[in-house]
């Protein structure tokens, strides 16, 4: 039997805004297996940002109950979630979030991830030295270096040429099929959806497509 790293029962999601009440997410339901590359796809506002933020605990739901790695999220404190964020959790945003005064070796702390994404010729870099495309190796680097039980992704090649962009989408892709990382990558680029095992697509807070879903 297939084993279950993302598990979402009627999830919901809503911020208040002054007075008013807006939901985000709306009684979603979703399994993910643990090997998968997912793709989250959908316009804006679709919610996909907030599901992706969820699952990596950047978040908590307003109900329903979220289980990642074993551990229900939506039952721990902000502190706990914390901690289990830093120890299975691995992030890579658009726009790479490294220190700039670092060099690429100093911030990954770990050499050997360098090498593992390709790029460890350029360890004594700092980020103004790489191109997009370096830097974003370095900050999936950055991602592995606590070797995660889960990738999650936000639009990690938003801000990439065609070329670039492909780069990274087939480390992603290696780390997956040669690694067994379990990633979830949110992105409006069909071409980068097609890197991924599955393609999810959201509107309006919902799945429209979700493969695996709870009854």
């Amino acid at each position: 039997m297939t084993e279950t790293i993302v598990s979402l029962r009627h999830v919901a999601k809503s911020y208040r805004r002054g007075k008013q009440s807006i939901d985000v997410l709306q009684d979603l339901s979703l399994d993910i297996a643990k090997g998968e590359f997912v793709a989250l796809m959908g316009p804006s506002g679709s919610g996909k940002t907030t599901l992706l933020n969820l699952i990596g605990g950047l978040d908590t739901p307003t109900s329903g109950e979220i289980t990642v790695a074993g551990q229900r999220l939506d039952q721990l404190g902000s502190g706990a979630l914390a901690r289990w964020r830093s120890t299975h959790v691995g992030f890579v945003f658009q726009f790479y979030n490294l220190m700039p005064m670092l060099s690429a070796e100093r911030n990954v702390e770990l050499p050997l991830a360098l090498t593992l994404v390709g790029i460890e010729d350029r360890a004594k870099h700092k980020p103004s030295e790489l191109s997009g495309g370096q830097a974003q190796r370095v900050a999936i680097a950055r991602a592995l270096v606590a070797d995660p039980t889960l990738l999650v992704c936000d639009e990690p090649t938003g801000d990439l040429d065609r070329k670039s962009a492909d780069d990274v989408l087939h480390l992603l892709q290696v780390l997956n099929r040669e690694h067994g990382k379990s990633i979830v990558v949110v992105t409006h680029d069909p071409k980068a959806a097609e890197f991924a095992g599955r393609q999810l697509h959201m509107d309006k807070g919902s799945l429209l497509e979700a493969g695996s879903l709870a009854a």
